[in-house]
């Protein structure tokens, strides 16, 4: 059954890409749609306009070039729903100037005309004393020009999952410039070299962090406007960055005045009609992936990010909604092929996904992809020509909720080593994961970050250094440092970390709602805090940096899964080999090892390169990083080789070979 669905899927695939060729003249012009729909600037000034309404009785265009005119500028209606419209240029300037408001207006089949924000709309903007959002035409005289190059494919991704609007310490909507100039610093300080940025395509709504999206082809005016963006992404890329956008194709906002909702006046167009078009869970609108011009429009949507803004690729959102009809709710995987293959996979969907991996893969070879998908639909993360999804990378889910459940469920004594191991290597074959101890998700409202779980209430009082080290604090710094090194060492082939979280920040994320008077001060991230030297949040935020450094340069995520020589229970002990190092993790609370044996591969002559328990994390500074362990010829744990290292209580060391240079 497996090897019929594959083949099934593949030749979906197949016929949809075959039927671009014949029909649209190929995937390249097809996905270059974002360049006549909507309204274009011409090279002569006029402008060309073209949408897609299949319900609509008529379409026009109306706005502040003809004094709102609903009548005076009629589209001409073509083939298969489509309608355009051209206007020649006025004494060689533009009919519609920069800056001025559009709306498509739409007289539906009952008579009513309806104005609407066209689907294409490359920038929308709200006036603080509106609900809606208004379209604006962006035809600025100088557009942006990127200076830097894109930086070369990454062997693996060490990812800072950003939120443009809540990246300052002030209580506010930040902006792209100010991301631009003082965060990407920082992430380049801590060593990062990828950002994942969230909430860059429009959205109505500000405390939906961006997956209620109501414009798809623009991006976010609340933090600047779109050459602000691509200054941010050009700066980025000078600092050899990666940008990653996250991308929400899975559902749509309902909106309707200012989303893509009834855009024609009917309950279908870019959606499925019924019930079949509304997600139960999320109180939004589903794509019909099955739709011709769906697939134009969100082919083209990706293609405009790449092209326009020159982003690096996509973290696509909601993969498990998309890949079954169930959408995942009320609905458990245990691993059975059965739940992968079957009428409850809707194929169309991963077609589509199969055509966007395809597309990017085909013009855009140095592009990322990434999957959101908690199912583990196995080959999502294989190339399309085997079958698969053809994405790069997909998320592993499950960590962050085993160290939930064993931080919020188990006693130290308690915690599993077996477990621990089995959910950080837990990952199909040939498929490359990226691991994380926690993302926006846990930070968010009604839910802790690991910080928070470690140490609640008394980081409200005892952060300082000025305080006594309490054993809650010690304990919460001494756990968030080993938890981060062993999902990063252990947990993947790239990682990922939600900012703010780096450094344990002490508040959750909760944007400004009715439900808490519209504030600002759990939405935003107090970097601060780690620029004064009299709090401990510099200790884990020094030990990131660290961590992420020594990755960069022995590169432990590109290299092969490793090998864990012990997972001890009783003693807690955890040790393995990756990229030629030895990481040794101690998670008793209390019991300290002196010539402690560890199994290795290689002889040779070992020191330690990182100690989270060393006074600049703010450690107790057990060990004297001098030390030199020689290897002794006795096999251990199924290893050739072994040494005696003393292991304090609660500790993560890193060993480094020097007989190896690096």
């Amino acid at each position: 059954m497996r090897k019929e669905a594959k083949r099934r899927r593949y030749s979906l695939f197949y016929n949809h890409l075959k039927n671009i060729e014949e029909s649209e003249g190929g995937l390249d012009k097809f996905t270059k749609s974002y360049k006549t729909f909507g309204v274009n600037q011409l090279a002569d000034g006029g402008i060309y306009c073209k949408e897609w309404a299949p319900g609509a009785e008529a379409v026009f265009l109306a706005g502040d070039f003809n004094g709102w005119n609903p009548s005076s500028h009629p589209y001409k209606k073509l083939e298969y729903g489509k309608w355009e419209l051209f206007m020649p240029p006025e004494d060689g300037q533009s009919p519609v100037p920069h800056g001025s408001k559009l709306k498509v207006v739409i007289r539906a089949q009952n008579g009513a005309l309806l104005y609407r924000i066209s689907p294409w709309a490359r920038y929308v903007v709200r006036d603080e004393d509106k609900v809606n959002y208004d379209w604006v035409h962006w035809n600025p005289p100088q557009s942006y020009i990127h200076k830097n190059p894109s930086p070369k494919r990454l062997k693996s991704l060490r990812i800072y999952e950003s939120h443009v609007g809540i990246a300052s310490p002030e209580g506010k909507v930040a902006s792209y410039k100010n991301f631009t100039y003082n965060v990407l610093p920082r992430i380049k300080d801590l060593g990062y070299n990828c950002v994942q940025l969230m909430a860059i395509m429009e959205h109505a709504y500000y405390a939906s962090f961006g997956y209620q999206v109501t414009s798809f082809f623009a991006a976010s005016s609340r933090y600047g406007t779109p050459d602000d963006l691509k200054e941010m992404i050009d700066v980025a890329h000078s600092m050899g960055i990666t940008v990653l956008l996250d991308v929400v194709h899975s559902h749509a906002s309902k909106n309707s005045e200012d989303g893509l909702n009834q855009f024609d006046g009917t309950d279908s167009c870019f959606f499925h009609s019924g019930y079949r078009g509304n997600h139960q869970l999320w109180d939004s609108r589903l794509f019909d992936y099955a739709n011709w011009e769906v697939l134009r429009f969100l082919l083209s949507n990706l293609r405009m990010w790449i092209e326009d803004y020159r982003f690096d690729g996509f973290r696509f959102d909601g993969v498990t909604s998309m890949l079954y009809h169930h959408h995942g709710i009320g609905t458990g995987f245990s691993g059975d092929y059965n739940e992968y293959f079957g009428l409850h996979v809707d194929e169309d969907a991963l077609c589509y996904l199969m055509l966007a991996n395809h597309m990017i893969n085909t013009l855009h070879p140095e592009c990322i992809t990434i999957a959101e998908d908690v199912s583990g639909m196995p080959a999502l993360c294989r190339p399309v020509a085997e079958g698969g999804g053809g994405f790069d990378y997909r998320l592993a889910m499950a960590i962050p909720d085993k160290w939930i459940q064993i931080i919020k469920e188990l006693k130290d004594e308690d915690w599993n080593m077996g477990n621990i191991v089995h959910t950080l290597t837990n990952r199909r074959c040939e498929e490359k994961y990226i691991a994380y101890a926690e993302s926006h998700d846990q930070a968010l409202v009604g839910d802790k970050t690991l910080a928070f779980r470690l140490m609640d209430a008394e980081m409200y009082t005892n952060m300082s250094v000025l305080m006594p080290l309490t054993p809650v604090i010690d304990r919460g710094i001494q756990l968030h440092k080993m938890i981060r090194l062993i999902t990063h060492a252990l947990g993947g082939e790239s990682y990922l970390n939600f900012m703010g979280n780096e450094f344990g920040h002490p508040e959750w994320l909760d944007f400004p709602r009715i439900g808490n008077n519209e504030s600002y001060h759990y939405a935003r991230r107090q970097f601060n805090l780690t620029e004064d030297d009299l709090l401990r949040y510099k200790f884990l935020n020094a030990f990131d940096r660290d961590m992420n450094k020594l990755e960069e340069r022995f590169g432990w995520l590109a290299s092969p899964q490793a090998y864990v020589s012990e997972k001890h229970e009783s003693n807690k002990v955890i040790a393995f080999e990756r990229a030629g190092l030895i990481f040794i993790f101690n998670f008793h609370p209390y019991q300290s090892y002196v010539d402690y044996r560890v199994g290795i591969e290689t002889p040779g002559k070992y020191k330690i390169l990182l100690d989270s328990d060393a006074g600049e994390y703010g450690g107790h500074q057990r060990l004297d990083h001098n030390t030199e362990y020689f290897s002794e010829q006795y096999p251990h744990n199924y290893r050739p080789n072994s040494i005696m290292v003393y292991i304090p209580s609660r500790v993560a060391l890193v060993l480094h070979n020097v007989d190896i240079p690096k």
